[in-house]
């Protein structure tokens, strides 16, 4: 029985460390050890957005997800994000992996909203 309220629970909670795992999984795999590449810089955000919100659905949660994607090459300059959400913290939340190899940096963010 307490198996089933946790279930429950989950499938109405954001859980981050599972959706970091997807992130982190998925940017290994679509860039992995790539250099960086301005040409493949496109597909390259577009796989990774399109994998983890397909990751993210299969899920089966009640959740609406936004999936953004950013991918810098390594030459010095600077860079800063920020976002600032007014929902529901008990169901909602956000999620931001920054990954980097030699060349270049990825951060992806997601945000999901409980329907």
């Amino acid at each position: 029985m307490e198996e089933t309220a946790q279930t429950q629970s989950e499938e109405h909670q954001f859980v981050v460390d599972e959706v970091s795992t997807i992130i982190k999984e998925t940017i290994e795999t679509v860039i992995g050890g790539n250099a960086y590449a301005s040409a493949k810089v496109n597909t390259w955000t577009s796989q990774v957005v399109e994998t983890v919100l397909g990751s993210l659905a299969r899920l089966n949660k009640s959740f609406k997800y936004i999936v953004t994607c950013v991918i810098m090459q390594k030459n010095g300059a600077g860079l800063h994000t920020a976002s600032s959400c007014f929902w529901d913290n008990t169901t909602d939340g956000s999620c931001t992996v920054r990954w980097e190899n030699k060349t270049m940096y990825c951060i992806v963010s997601v945000f999901g909203l409980a329907i």
